[in-house]
């Protein structure tokens, strides 16, 4: 989604463990009573080529990667599978309990999620990163959870014990000054920064957006349409709400593929400390506070109508914003905010290409002119393989329960998106796509205070992109298996890497 989206990836997400080795057997549950095996050393995380520096990058990064993870070198110990249900790692299992952050789980995470459903729907888990979090499945749970007060946003609220191990995979540990951000912060500062950019995500002004955005898409395709084939998520998906969200900034033109390149190298590689990555970080931030100076200087009466010059205007105007928080708060915009739409057009071509009935069901509505297709059918994408899998970090500030388990002051708490929104006490068959389907309130975009803020534009974006596509390209498929498509490795985002497709390559245009 290009837009602020409270739920948002988060610095230092934790990573999924990488494929095993060839010839690597899988090991399974210990047998009820039996001690369990060693743990093996968690294998790496999915390989990203090292990218130069970002200001020697091409013109457009690989395909995105985990968002700011941990290095997998750095990680602890792969987990044990899933304790058993009941409460916590307490009760005994009904059925042998499935891996989790395994290779396979990162390709279809569903049948897990199921069986947490059923037998550990609030289930106390190890992340890759060592850090103990609870994982809440089911649909009313997750409700109750994202809404609930009591679970902060602030990681200061985590339990000291963690943070003396040292690297938790706990947002805000690195790049402090980048952190005071909608993501990171409770009420009341989070009522006033999101009252600050709600102006900018009106639905007139995401009207008003509505012809760049189907300019960026048709230029977008134009640069591919000739060839027979493309990587959808380089050459469309990721730059789409890229440009996008820099437009709606205000970041100049010209200096939008810097932005292309930083962006792409941090998403390619997580937040780990490789080279590339933080001097990427340092050159965003050095550039945001450049132009939110030379924006604060040429300002005059009401000046520009772009996002950060709202964000000055405001400040100057009493509303306490520091330079620290703007310069934030634009960096969450830029980076958190085009993740999920890269995802939600990634994730809702290959539905689309999986599934032809759907895919031509849609197709046969767009030629008849009707739009009301379109728009369901993006809710369901978002519901059947959303692009955020799990909700940010929240932390009990006292001792609650929820879904019957206990949770202690302090404990970290992470809202499974993607099982709430496959739960059949919610979802009539859940894991059919039914583009026409209603009652559709998905969890998608979140819930409570912290809901996206950006769906609007994210809506946009995902109907312009997936109506255009299938219009212009057609007979647009697959390319190779698809059992060989990789999808990264981290575990807040859910995407693909790639996204080989082939279709009937358009006439060049000689005018």
């Amino acid at each position: 989604m290009n837009a602020p989206h409270d739920d948002a990836p988060h610095d230092d997400a934790p990573r999924r463990p990488g494929p095993p080795p060839a010839g690597a057997p899988e090991a399974g549950p210990p047998a009820h009573g039996a001690a369990p095996a060693p743990r093996a050393a968690a294998p790496d995380a999915p390989d990203a080529p090292d990218a130069p520096d970002a200001a020697d990058a091409p013109d457009a990064p690989d395909a995105p990667d985990a968002s700011d993870a941990p290095d997998a070198a750095d990680a602890p110990d792969a987990p044990d599978a899933p304790d058993a249900p009941g409460d916590g790692a307490r009760g005994c299992p009904a059925a042998p309990a499935p891996p989790l952050f395994s290779w396979e789980f990162a390709t279809d995470p569903y049948p897990a999620y199921a069986w947490l459903r059923d037998h550990a729907p609030v289930h106390r888990t190890q992340l890759p990163s060592g850090v103990e979090a609870w994982l809440v499945t089911r649909y009313a749970d997750a409700r109750q959870a994202l809404a609930d007060q009591r679970l902060s946003k602030n990681p200061a609220h985590h339990d000291e014990p963690a943070h003396a191990r040292g690297r938790t995979g706990i947002p805000g540990e690195r790049k402090a000054d980048l952190m005071t951000h909608l993501l990171n912060i409770d009420p009341p500062d989070h009522t006033r920064l999101r009252r600050l950019v709600s102006k900018a995500f009106t639905p007139r002004r995401v009207a008003a957006f509505a012809p760049r955005v189907q300019e960026l898409t048709d230029r977008l395709i134009d640069s591919f349409a000739t060839k027979g084939s493309a990587d959808l998520i380089h050459d469309f998906a990721f730059p789409l709400p890229i440009y996008a969200i820099c437009d709606m900034l205000g970041v100049p033109r010209e200096d939008q593929d810097d932005f292309r390149d930083w962006a792409g190298m941090m998403i390619r590689h997580g937040g780990g400390p490789r080279g590339g990555v933080a001097r990427s970080v340092k050159k965003m931030r050095g550039y945001l506070a450049e132009l939110i100076h030379r924006k604060r200087e040429s300002l005059r009466g009401e000046g520009d109508d772009d996002l950060i010059s709202g964000l000055i205007r405001a400040s100057d105007h009493g509303e306490h914003l520091t330079e620290n928080e703007a310069a934030a708060m634009a960096f969450i915009l830029l980076f958190a905010g085009f993740e999920t739409t890269v995802n939600l057009i990634g994730n809702g071509v290959h539905a689309l290409l999986r599934h032809p009935d759907q895919r031509e069901r849609l197709q046969n509505s767009l030629a008849a002119g009707e739009t009301g297709l379109l728009e369901t059918g993006v809710e369901e994408l978002l519901r059947f393989d959303g692009p955020v899998e799990l909700a940010t970090w929240r932390f009990a500030t006292e001792a609650l329960t929820i879904g019957g388990e206990r949770i202690a002051a302090g404990d970290p708490v992470l809202v499974v998106l993607a099982a709430a929104d496959r739960d059949p006490e919610r979802f009539a068959e859940p894991d059919t796509l039914d583009l026409s389907r209603r009652d559709n309130q998905h969890l998608g975009y979140g819930h409570g205070i912290h809901y996206c803020l950006g769906a609007p534009l994210a809506r946009l974006e995902g109907q312009t992109a997936l109506a255009t596509l299938l219009t212009r390209l057609p007979d647009i498929r697959l390319a190779g298996d698809p059992a060989d498509l990789r999808w990264r490795g981290g575990l807040i985002m859910r995407g693909l890497r790639t996204l080989p497709v082939e279709f009937a390559p358009l006439a060049k245009d000689v005018n």
